[in-house]
């Protein structure tokens, strides 16, 4: 037995009144285990804060040229950003506007404040609005899935403010919510003054906003993407296509949105699936309509071929496996409760480790889903992506005779 024995030996007989299921000879066993079992070392080290890294940066085939102002690629099935150029810098969104203001329609009718074939009054406002025009007539009564397609398909600006006013009472009122929406979602350089997303000394947001903007919206209410695929819509016997070339030109891409102003030039939002995987491109001041698609495309064509996303972690495989005290179990897994995916330079997938950072000691009772830390998943030493750790299977408090064991054990610790 070795020196350090003697507190554990004193805390042991100030604990023996408290046991009396217990003999002497049964604590000198415990005794005997507590100062000979070896203790499990903690399953990581903590690591500090660092910024994430673009998978983009650890290829080795550079991102395409694009003159633009800024540009950027995101992969929507990891969340993570591919590359990226000026993404944070602030930018006029045109009718990029119109993603967040879908976003607010499409929560109304999942609120069930809105329904698809409800007739909308047009009001003088909404008929009077400026720029690219559905043609609806002031009066007349227009259902929520016709204004959906002219502001999606046909870009009209009223009625875009004609649904604002559905939802909120008021473009101004709509125009607050999309504020506040943007403000929970993080978007914290964008934002709006108007609805349609005409000119304004405010009205602003970046290339990342709207990256994760458009994420959301496709996350969050996949059942109404099919409005940006639509290629043509005709209202009033006027017929309009969708400006977004690329529906034409490639199978995969399905949505998402066109803008344009002479302030701003020519932007897009892209989206194309591809074998279940879905990449996001941001194009902001292009020179022309076609100079935006062909840039889009390449943006889209080199993140699909030069990168591989991946599933890591679910709810079955954790990425640590920690060392539980007091519990029934010794050992518990912290990981994701959703799939994890991990974007990285195509072939590269098995070099990606894991770093848990967690407080410990992880004391029983744990419940799943409480979270304890945080995980980061590393490429090169490069953090590609950060994730909140979460204790994945319920440990409850062990007996009395394993606290004491664990209890003493600590102090060695």
């Amino acid at each position: 037995m070795y020196a350090g024995g003697r507190p554990a030996l004193i805390l042991l007989k100030m604990l023996m009144p408290f046991l009396p299921a217990f003999s002497r000879g049964l604590s000198r066993v415990l005794l005997g285990l507590v100062l000979c079992a070896p203790a499990l070392a903690p399953a990581q080290s903590a690591l500090g804060a660092r910024d994430l890294t673009p998978p983009g940066e650890l290829s080795s085939i550079p991102a395409p040229a694009l003159p633009v102002k800024a540009w950027l690629t995101l992969d929507a099935n990891s969340g993570q950003i591919i590359a990226a150029q000026n993404p944070d810098e602030k930018i006029e969104p045109a009718s990029l506007t119109k993603i967040m203001s879908a976003y607010l329609v499409f929560d109304a009718l999942e609120s069930h404040r809105l329904t698809l074939d409800q007739a909308v009054n047009v009001s003088e406002h909404a008929w009077r609005t400026e720029g690219s025009r559905m043609f609806i007539k002031p009066g007349s009564q227009v259902s929520v899935d016709d204004l959906l397609k002219g502001m999606i398909v046909q870009s009209g600006n009223d009625a875009t403010v004609a649904l604002a006013e559905a939802v909120a009472g008021s473009e101004p009122a709509f125009v607050a919510l999309m504020n506040e929406e943007a403000a929970r979602q993080g978007l914290d350089d964008t934002f709006f003054e108007n609805a349609s997303g005409l000119p304004g000394e405010a009205h602003l947001t970046t290339a990342h906003d709207l990256a994760v903007l458009s994420r959301n919206l496709i996350r969050d209410f996949p059942q109404y993407l099919h409005y940006y695929s639509q290629k043509e819509y005709t209202y009033n016997n006027i017929k309009q296509n969708n400006r977004n070339r690329l529906l034409w030109t490639d199978a995969t891409v399905d949505g998402l949105k066109t803008g344009h102003t002479k302030s701003a030039g020519y932007c897009l939002v892209t989206t194309a699936l591809r074998d279940g995987r879905r990449i996001i491109s941001v194009i902001v001041g292009a020179s022309s309509d076609a100079a935006r698609t062909e840039q889009s495309l390449k943006l889209l064509n080199w993140s699909f071929q030069n990168f591989d996303t991946i599933p890591l972690y679910d709810d079955a495989h954790p990425a640590v496996t920690a060392r539980v005290w007091e519990g029934e179990a010794d050992t518990v897994g912290l990981g994701a409760l959703q799939p994890t995916w991990v974007t990285v330079p195509r072939g590269r997938g098995a070099e990606v480790q894991p770093l848990a950072h967690y407080s410990q000691p992880l004391v029983a009772p744990l419940v799943r889903g409480a979270r304890v830390g945080s995980f980061s998943l590393l490429l090169d030493g490069k953090v590609l992506r950060e994730d909140i750790l979460y204790v994945m299977q319920d440990v409850p408090e062990a007996g009395l005779f394993g606290r004491l064991v664990d209890k003493v054990r600590l102090l060695f610790e």
